[in-house]
C-alpha cells in the first residue's frame, strides 16, 4: 500500500490580490481559502499533509486554522522560501510518502476526484499533472507583444495542481534542480521534463479548479462554491 504525502503551498504574499490580508488567509463565505484547501485533502485518499507557509505565520496557521479545524493529516508545517521551488524543495524534506502530490493552496476548489486522478496516475505512471484542454487560442508572443506563433489549440492544456509524483523521482529531480542553482522553474512538472527522464502525463482536472491570483478570481470562486 503506497503512503501519500499532500505538500500544500500557502507561503505566498497574494501581492497581485492588492489587499493587505495574504491571498491564503482572505476568507471566502467566512472560511479562509486555505481552510477549503487543507479541508479538501484532510477528506481524501491522502495520508499526511505538509503546509508549507511564511515563517511568520507558522504559529498563527498552527492555531487558527490546523488545531482549530482539526486537520489531523497536518504532520508537518514549514517555511517556505523565496521562490516556490524552495518552498517545495522545504515540504519534500519531510514528505514521507510514497506518493507526493504539491498543490498550490491558492487552489480552494480541488475536488477528491481529482485528487484520486492524481494519485492513480503517479502509481501507474509515475508522473502527472492535473490539467484541462485550452478553450481559446493560444499566440505566441515576443516581448513588444509581437505574434509569433500559434500552437495548435488541440494540443494546448491548461495546467493546474495538484502534479503527483512518485517519491524517489521529484526529490532527486529537486536535488538536481537545487544543485544546478536553477531558478528558472515555474512548476514540478517542469523540474522533472528537465532534470529526469521520466515522461510526465496530463490526467483530468476541472475548468472549476482555478487559482485565486487576482480579486476577480476571488468573486468567480465565491460563485464557483455557492452553485454546488
Amino acid at each position: 500500500m503506497n503512503k501519500v504525502t499532500a505538500i500544500v503551498l500557502a507561503a505566498g504574499t497574494g501581492s497581485r490580490m492588492k489587499q493587505n490580508t495574504k491571498k491564503q488567509f482572505m476568507e471566502i463565505n467566512g472560511k479562509a481559502i486555505i481552510w477549503y484547501t487543507l479541508n479538501a485533502f484532510e477528506h481524501s485518499g491522502v495520508d499526511e499533509i505538509v503546509l508549507v507557509t511564511g515563517a511568520d505565520d507558522i504559529d498563527y496557521v498552527k492555531d487558527n486554522i490546523v488545531d482549530e479545524n482539526h486537520f489531523t493529516k497536518v504532520t508537518e508545517i514549514v517555511a517556505g522560501g523565496e521562490e516556490r521551488f524552495q518552498s517545495v524543495y522545504n515540504g519534500l524534506q519531510v514528505a514521507t510518502g510514497d506518493i507526493i502530490l504539491i498543490h498550490d493552496g491558492a487552489r480552494p476548489l480541488v475536488t477528491n476526484m481529482i485528487i484520486n486522478r492524481c494519485i492513480d496516475g503517479a502509481i501507474e505512471d509515475k508522473a502527472v499533472v492535473a490539467g484541462m484542454p485550452a478553450k481559446d487560442t493560444i499566440k505566441i508572443a515576443s516581448a513588444d507583444r509581437v505574434i509569433k506563433d500559434t500552437p495548435e489549440r488541440s494540443t494546448m492544456w491548461l495546467t493546474q495542481t495538484p502534479q503527483a509524483f512518485d517519491a524517489e523521482l521529484i526529490k532527486r529531480a529537486y536535488n538536481r534542480l537545487i544543485a544546478d542553482g536553477n531558478d528558472k522553474v515555474t512548476d514540478d512538472a517542469m523540474v522533472v521534463e528537465q532534470y529526469t527522464d521520466a515522461r510526465v502525463k496530463f490526467v483530468e482536472g476541472s475548468y472549476e479548479n482555478i487559482k485565486i491570483t487576482t480579486p476577480e478570481d476571488l468573486v468567480i470562486a465565491k460563485a464557483l462554491m455557492e452553485s454546488v
